[in-house]
């Protein structure tokens, strides 16, 4: 029984992909709003094929995933998780955006009609073929790079890419992360591929962007859905204030117990990001210079601490100094060191107090 749902189920599939679209259809690039959910934080991108006369209405979404997977997370993190392209009826698709109150716009493309008889045809064929699945990566293979690379087959010479040329992708990505302790998390497990200039375009709204200036490919922006704008508070237990605050207790405590608690986490913060480094396939948290900061050589010195051994505290200090240095010296001119400072003046202060004490 089984066996010839299966078979039917492929047959369907297969007439969908041998389906020519009448004159009246459209193609449309379906943007959506953001969440607070770390995965929907940067909005959505789907193709929409509309056609009425054939009685065809769906969205092929790129970036759907299992949250059953097996080993879900460690799959996420090593960078190895499978992604899959799913097609759903429109109504459907826009009902649930609008029940989680989030925008949707919709962008139709200028393209003959074998342009879209061939875009659509490929996306068919995506659902039923080795092409279903693929490796997500944050920015080259994601929800938006796969429309655009859709897109960019089909359209030849007038290519969609970024417009951006000025800023990095940590600078793109900066803006759309709202929660303080989420922003700052994500800024220290990044590496230095999100510092380079932006040549990807990857994210759902800087897509929309280029698609509004580019009048040759899309017509005028329609707003399907705006979200009900929800209410902005301030927090301050989510604010760099409710950071500066516990740094200004400890110091203020000057506990050692809690230096040397701290130190060890931190510690042993940097293994997990060389860790990370050598394992994940993620190549935005590759070659993280946060490491200087967060240094598994806090470690050892946490254990000198404890020990007491003066002459390696002020050795092992001294060092880690060095390595403060060289952070500052590079982290200074990026946009995150508005959020990372209180951090590595704490480590600052803290390293240099022994040597204070020892003057005294």
């Amino acid at each position: 029984m089984i066996k010839k749902i299966l078979f039917f189920f492929i047959i369907i599939l297969n007439l969908g992909q041998a389906q020519r679209l009448s004159n009246e259809a459209k193609v449309s690039i379906i943007t959506c709003g953001t969440a607070p959910v770390s995965y929907a934080m940067y909005g959505h991108t789907g193709i929409r094929i509309q056609d009425l006369t054939q009685q065809i209405d769906v969205v092929y979404n790129y970036g759907a995933f299992d949250f059953t997977t097996p080993h879900f997370t460690l799959k996420f993190i090593k960078g190895n998780l499978q992604y899959f392209v799913t097609r759903e009826n429109y109504f459907d698709f826009e009902y649930n955006y609008q029940i989680d109150n989030r925008s949707i716009y919709e962008q139709e493309l200028v393209l003959t009609t074998n342009q879209k008889q061939q875009l659509f045809d490929e996306l068919n064929q995506s659902l039923t073929s080795e092409e279903r699945f693929y490796t997500y990566k944050f920015i080259d293979q994601n929800c938006t790079t796969m429309v655009v690379d859709k897109i960019n087959k089909i359209i030849g010479s007038e290519q969609l890419k970024t417009s951006q040329t000025t800023l990095n992708y940590r600078e793109i990505l900066y803006p759309y992360m709202s929660d303080f302790y989420q922003k700052l998390g994500i800024q220290l497990i990044f590496g230095t591929k999100v510092d380079a200039s932006a040549t990807r375009l990857f994210l759902p709204f800087e897509l929309k962007k280029v698609l509004e200036n580019n009048r040759k490919l899309s017509l005028p922006t329609r707003i399907i859905f705006e979200a009900k704008p929800s209410p902005s508070s301030f927090s301050f237990f989510n604010s760099i204030y409710s950071l500066l605050v516990l740094i200004l207790v400890v110091i203020v405590l000057n506990k050692q117990w809690i230096q040397i608690s701290y130190f060890t986490l931190a510690g042993l913060l940097g293994v997990f990001f060389c860790v990370v480094g050598l394992f994940s396939l993620h190549e935005e948290v590759l070659w993280n210079y946060n490491i200087l900061l967060f240094n598994p050589l806090l470690l050892l010195y946490a254990w000198y601490l404890k020990q007491k051994k003066e002459e390696k505290i002020h050795f092992i200090g001294k060092i880690y100094l060095f390595f403060l240095l060289l952070y500052c010296i590079l982290l200074v001119p990026k946009i995150q060191f508005e959020i990372i400072w209180p951090i590595l003046v704490l480590h600052a202060w803290w390293t240099i107090t022994p040597f204070v004490k020892t003057k005294n």
